[in-house]
Order: structure tokens, then C-alpha cells, then sequence
């Protein structure tokens, strides 16, 4: 299943400048989701982050990656016009830098759910090479 942003906005609550997921390729609810991010000179944070030599935040490429999950847990309709939170973010790990140009691929499975507290294993690649990893804990509110 392939979503637009417009698709995507009728999930997550998230809105510009800060969705940062710009398509979803691969969608199983409550399962995995596998989105885009084609990162752009023009985003915002760019202008700080850093001037001479432009990197994206990690703590962005991990707020992509959870709302890239939020897509796959929030599908189930059970969950319709609920929000996802961060409960946790374990075991991140940062292993190359993302920089304009660079297209993000965001993976995140579900590893774990009781209730509305649940656990997805994150990736981040660019071009088939890892940028990030995390384990993360949400909750469905």
C-alpha cells in the first residue's frame, strides 16, 4: 500500500515543518510500515544544524522513524484519530551521517505490543546503508 502525505496526514496527527515522512511504501497495519523522507536543503533545521556543513538531527531521523511506526499502529482501526507517543528510545545508534540530497528510507516493525504500550525495532538507510537504529517504546493515548 502507498500513501501521500495527504494519506498520511489522515493518520498521524504530525503537520509541516515537522511531518517528516514524505510517502509510505509498504504498510502493514499493526505489523511494519516502510516510508520516504527525501531530505532537502530547504528544511528548516538546516539553517542551524549546522550552516558550513548541513546534517540532519539524529533525534529527527529517530522523531521520523516513530512516526513512520505511528502510521503502522495507528492503520489498525481500532486506533483511528488516536495519537502515538514516545514512551522510550533504547539502543540508538547513529552510523553515518544524512545530509541534503539523501533519501531515508524508514523501516519500523512491531515487535511487542500489550494493551496500548507496544515496542518497534527502527532502521533508517540511505542508499542500502544504515544511518540509524533504535529500539522504541509508545503508547497509543
Amino acid at each position: 500500500m502507498v500513501m501521500d502525505i495527504n494519506e498520511i496526514m489522515k493518520i498521524i496527527p504530525h503537520r509541516q515543518p515537522f511531518l517528516l515522512i514524505d510517502r509510505i511504501e509498504e504498510l502493514e497495519p499493526g505489523v511494519y510500515a516502510m516510508g520516504k523522507k527525501c531530505v532537502s536543503y530547504n528544511e528548516p533545521f538546516f539553517n542551524g544544524h549546522f550552516p558550513q556543513e548541513p546534517v540532519m538531527p539524529g533525534v529527527l531521523i529517530l522523531e521520523a522513524l516513530a512516526q513512520t511506526g505511528a502510521v503502522a499502529i495507528l492503520s489498525l482501526p481500532e486506533n483511528k484519530g488516536k495519537t502515538a507517543y514516545f514512551g522510550a528510545i533504547d539502543k540508538a545508534k547513529f552510523k553515518r551521517k544524512v545530509v541534503p540530497g539523501d533519501v531515508l528510507t524508514l523501516e519500523l516493525k512491531i515487535v511487542k505490543q500489550k494493551g496500548a504500550i507496544g515496542v518497534g525495532e527502527a532502521k533508517a538507510t540511505v542508499d542500502g546503508k544504515v544511518a540509524a537504529t533504535a529500539e522504541m517504546t509508545f503508547a497509543i493515548g
